[in-house]
């Protein structure tokens, strides 16, 4: 029998810098769209990028480790691979839908950026609240983002339904197309971190960030990594139910583009959650070491 090594996500495109995942991004867009309109989606990430690196006015750079740009991208580039699949299997986004989904993928954890006069601890601690935050960002600084009243009403509707336990169906949509284009969202933001290969180191630093927020039922690093599994079924349901199966849609992605006739995302995160069950199984180390990607995962400390 011939061992098929399994088709890695990350071996498909060049996903080595930012700029490299925002030309994948861009390349996928102008299959449906001029690649004109992608010029407002590109001020959007310039944007975005000078928030987390502290330059943005008025505010501090990121610092938490889970939730930072990798993962924001990691959730756009997720984010218009269902675009693509929907318009490849249904009908298409009206471009101004499909760029106003992008931009708000791209401000969906601005809520985690602490302003220059918080000096208390790290954005972490905003973690419950962190979607309302960043409606409020989006708010705040639309004029910079030269986005119109109505653009920011749909995309402070698109960011709602990245919160998990919002309910979609209370959202006040403006049309049935804009109420898909949320479920891709929250989708795409699950995709895009629980099918990473360095998931499970990840959940360190996540764990850190429940612990700063003073959310409940964690109280170890191994806390965390064991619901995970519980996670893991919850998430199922969301995707299923409330966010109307839209991972559907990345099928016919990669089917199109890459004639892999499979689900890439659901098979990673199948994988992952598949090696979780083995590190819990097994009680004989410390789990820290069961985990390979990164050898900063064995020496990994934060000070509180």
């Amino acid at each position: 029998m011939t061992y098929t090594e399994p088709i890695q996500i990350s071996n498909l495109i060049d996903t080595s810098t930012h700029k490299a995942i925002v030309a994948e991004v861009k390349k996928i867009f102008s299959y449906h769209y001029p690649a004109k309109y992608f010029s407002a989606i590109n001020r959007s990430y310039r944007l975005v990028k000078t928030l987390h690196e502290g330059k943005f006015p008025g505010y501090k750079a990121c610092n938490t480790e889970y939730h930072n740009l990798s993962h924001t991208l990691d959730a756009m580039l997720a984010a218009v691979r269902l675009v693509d699949g929907h318009n490849i299997e249904t009908s298409h986004f009206p471009v101004h839908l499909a760029v106003n989904l992008l931009n708000a993928t791209l401000l969906h954890d601005a809520g985690y950026i602490q302003e220059d006069s918080d000096h208390e601890g790290t954005g972490a601690k905003y973690t419950k609240f962190h979607v309302e935050r960043s409606i409020q960002f989006l708010r705040k600084n639309h004029e910079a983002f030269k986005f119109t009243p109505d653009d920011v009403n749909i995309i402070a509707n698109l960011i709602w339904c990245t919160g998990l336990m919002v309910r979609i169906e209370t959202i006040p949509f403006f049309s049935p197309g804009e109420k898909i284009a949320g479920c891709i969202l929250g989708t795409a933001d699950l995709l895009g971190q629980m099918s990473d290969r360095a998931y499970l180191e990840k959940l360190i630093f996540l764990y850190y960030e429940f612990k700063e927020a003073g959310i409940e039922g964690f109280n170890t690093e191994f806390d965390l990594v064991r619901k995970t599994v519980d996670f893991y079924e919850f998430t199922k349901k969301r995707l299923a139910e409330s966010y109307l199966n839209s991972f559907s849609y990345a099928q016919y992605h990669f089917k199109k583009r890459f004639a892999i006739d499979c689900n890439l995302y659901m098979e990673a995160i199948d994988r992952n959650i598949g090696y979780l069950h083995k590190i819990i199984e097994d009680e004989t180390t410390n789990f820290r070491h069961k985990l390979k990607r990164g050898k900063w995962v064995h020496t990994y400390s934060r000070a509180k």
